[in-house]
């Protein structure tokens, strides 16, 4: 139950029993999902790491936060599906596009945009809010295809870090609906 209501004019409102379908899993709820708690973030490349808030291992979705504490890059790359994003702190942009986002930008990735995602020198690391859907397609300098990420390349890892940082490999197992 969230915290008593005071004078909000729904305070006597009662919450719905049947809270769930018979089928339905509960929800994610994680509080801070930003944490500066290093060992929640999973090395993706040498200069970023991401967290993972939620994955979808049958639909090969997830959402998570990209961090980069100073400079980074992540390998071109694009995607068949699209991608949200929300910058929650730090700047960062991709080399083939005008902008440069930073605290409170969102953007939307049109499936198939190929793109090189860096990260600026900032006071503030880069953390992005990251809705994925389907592979990252990995580009050669010529922008061909050149191997390929997915949900499940993305649990592997973070099993082997989760385990290696004394979380537990399960851990991520907690974030599957």
């Amino acid at each position: 139950m969230p915290e008593a209501a005071r004078d909000e004019f729904w305070k006597d409102l009662k919450p719905i029993e049947k809270v769930f379908q018979r089928d339905a899993l509960p929800e994610v709820y994680m509080a801070n999902a930003p944490t500066k708690d290093e060992r929640y973030y999973v090395p993706f490349t040498e200069t970023v790491s991401s967290r993972p808030l939620w994955i979808s291992p049958t639909q090969n979705k997830w959402c998570d936060i990209l961090m980069a504490k100073s400079a980074g890059l992540v390998n071109r790359h694009y995607h068949p599906h699209e991608v949200f994003a929300y910058t929650i702190s730090g700047k960062w942009g991709y080399l083939e596009h005008d902008w440069t986002a930073t605290a409170g930008d969102f953007v939307y990735e049109t499936p198939g945009e190929g793109h090189t995602l860096v990260a600026y020198e900032h006071e503030d690391p880069m953390r992005v809010f990251f809705q994925v859907k389907g592979p990252l397609i990995w580009l050669d300098k010529k922008g061909e295809p050149d191997g390929f990420f997915d949900v499940h390349t993305y649990i592997e890892m973070c099993r082997n870090h989760y385990d290696k940082v004394g979380i537990g490999a399960d851990f991520v197992d907690t974030l599957f609906r």
